[in-house]
């Protein structure tokens, strides 16, 4: 499950690289940390919240991941186009915070399903947590060698991933 739930994650952290290969040290630690830490969060609170709140946010996952990875992934191609290629950018920790937040969703009802099936969930939100942590720091590596080979392009490459990734949240 864990490694199921962290391919959004992955997918963001690549994009994040590919389309800005000089991001700061700090930028690059908080990724998987955010990630790890809102992979490992959701299930939790799915738990716990349980058919209160599920429906509702089942209801809105696809639109709201849609429109968050969405707009960045938009702003990563329209800056691809129009920014020096020397330009260096550092994502903001409000959007590794929202970024985080769109990929961890389907995590929330994850959660509410393990209580019906009886999952402890102690054992498995920090197994989820610690998958994703480990994966999108591989992503990290990953993506930093194709962006030196894709160079400028690599910011246009990344912005259309992360609307691919919003639109088949929606759509599928």
């Amino acid at each position: 499950m864990g490694f199921a739930l962290s391919a959004d994650a992955m997918s963001v952290t690549i994009c994040n690289i590919l389309g800005n290969p000089h991001l700061s040290r700090s930028r690059r630690i908080a990724m998987p940390t955010f990630f790890g830490v809102f992979q490992g969060l959701m299930p939790i609170l799915g738990f716990y919240a349980g058919s209160l709140a599920a429906s509702f946010i089942e209801s809105y996952a696809g639109i709201i991941t849609l429109v968050i990875l969405g707009a960045i992934g938009g702003k990563m191609v329209w800056d691809g186009f129009h920014e020096e290629a020397e330009d260096v950018r550092d994502i903001s920790y409000k959007v590794l915070f929202l970024q985080a937040i769109a990929t961890s969703i389907d995590a929330f009802a994850v959660g509410v399903a393990f209580v019906a099936e009886g999952v402890n969930i102690w054992m498995a939100a920090p197994i989820i947590a610690l998958c994703t942590f480990a994966l999108c720091a591989l992503m990290l590596f990953i993506g930093k060698r194709f962006g030196d080979r894709l160079g400028q392009r690599a910011q246009v490459v990344g912005g259309i991933i992360l609307i691919a990734i919003g639109l088949k949240a929606m759509f599928f």
